[in-house]
């Protein structure tokens, strides 16, 4: 079956879409819908390039050789979230750490420097974006970059809601000495920096109304700086922030890139009460919820204790915890020990939370 477009090219079913398809919220979840959507739409139309890490990998970022010594570490990524301003953060920090932290889970912790882009909706009170602005500018300071390029768009009333950032990110390590998310090893730890589920349920209970006490707030931060830590106690194999999809969509993806299976102890991943509180009462699982300040990294185990400890010492990871091991069974599954049984952990399917990161 064929149809033909408006140039006269004619599109199939085996280009990936079909008049009829159309783009749903489930597709900028994180989940599997969004990975297909990419490989169909992206990945399947542009060329392999000579990279260390390009387009096909679907890591946090591309690394490409600029010479024998260095790489260069580029990531690009839109922000939109509703409520603007939240607890714990708003939509200009959120953009700045998002893009950063990206940067540093691909070992580039040093960002060079970032762009900024801001699509504004007519009407919005100047006020507000000089808000936002500010706020990235305090990001960019705690991250030790800036803003050195950038563009601002408004569109019509109605056309976008209120304001959307997209920011790039460029970075250099040295050549070879990138972190790719596929690089775990039979007998890596798997440690998490930090509580989750805190961004994404702090949201919502404010989208919703529902108040469940001040300690309930995001964790969007930038973290390039306790990843630098970490890397400098210890071989760390392979890095991932979980963003969308949450913690059980990053170990899934973890595993299958590296043919690998990972159990997980149910018990050592850190959740705060407030979240754990406030997810058993909205029904969500905190695995399956964005975090914005967290890292989840794959560390050899030998220096697994050495990592765990550089972490602790940062504020930014006192609450840091080795959560599991990568084994040889259950290949590109994950396997969560809930003290009663075990059972796999699976990635989210849909979208439970809109516009959130």
């Amino acid at each position: 079956m064929s149809d033909t477009d408006e140039v006269g090219e004619e599109v199939t079913a085996e280009d990936g879409y079909t008049d009829d398809a159309v783009i749903t919220h489930a597709h900028g979840a994180g989940g599997g819908q969004m990975t297909e959507l990419i490989e169909s739409l992206a990945v399947s139309r542009f060329a392999e390039s000579e990279a260390d890490v390009g387009l096909a990998a679907l890591d946090d970022g591309s690394v490409q050789p600029i010479d024998d010594d260095h790489s260069v570490v580029v990531t690009t990524d839109s922000h939109v979230v509703t409520p603007l301003f939240f607890r714990g953060g708003d939509i200009g920090r959120l953009a700045v750490s998002g893009t950063v932290n990206d940067l540093a889970m691909m070992g580039a912790t040093e960002p060079l420097a970032l762009t900024s882009s801001l699509i504004i909706e007519a009407g919005t009170p100047q006020s507000t974006v000089e808000r936002v602005t500010e706020s990235m500018r305090e990001a960019c300071e705690e991250a030790g970059t800036t803003v050195t390029t950038g563009d601002t768009k408004v569109m019509g009333s109605d056309e976008i809601d209120t304001l959307a950032i997209n920011t790039t990110g460029v970075g250099i390590v040295p050549r070879g000495e990138h972190v790719p998310d596929a690089g775990l090893s039979v007998g890596d730890k798997l440690i998490v920096s930090g509580t989750i589920g805190d961004h994404g349920i702090s949201l919502l209970s404010e989208r919703e109304g529902f108040d469940f006490g001040g300690d309930l707030e995001s964790d969007v931060q930038p973290v390039n700086d306790l990843v630098r830590a970490a890397m400098d106690a210890g071989e760390v194999t392979a890095m991932k922030d979980p963003t969308r999809g949450g913690l059980a969509t990053v170990l899934n993806e973890m595993a299958s890139k590296a043919d690998v299976g990972i159990d997980v102890e149910d018990a050592s991943v850190p959740v705060s009460g407030a979240v754990s509180s406030a997810g058993e009462v909205l029904g969500i699982e905190p695995f399956d919820v964005a975090c914005e300040g967290v890292v989840v990294m794959g560390v050899t185990g030998e220096d697994a204790e050495d990592v765990l400890d550089a972490l602790r010492d940062n504020s930014k990871g006192e609450d840091a915890a080795i959560v599991g091991e990568v084994v040889e069974d259950h290949t590109g599954q994950v396997v969560l020990d809930t003290g009663f049984g075990r059972r796999y952990l699976s990635p989210p399917e849909g979208e439970q939370l809109p516009r959130i990161c």
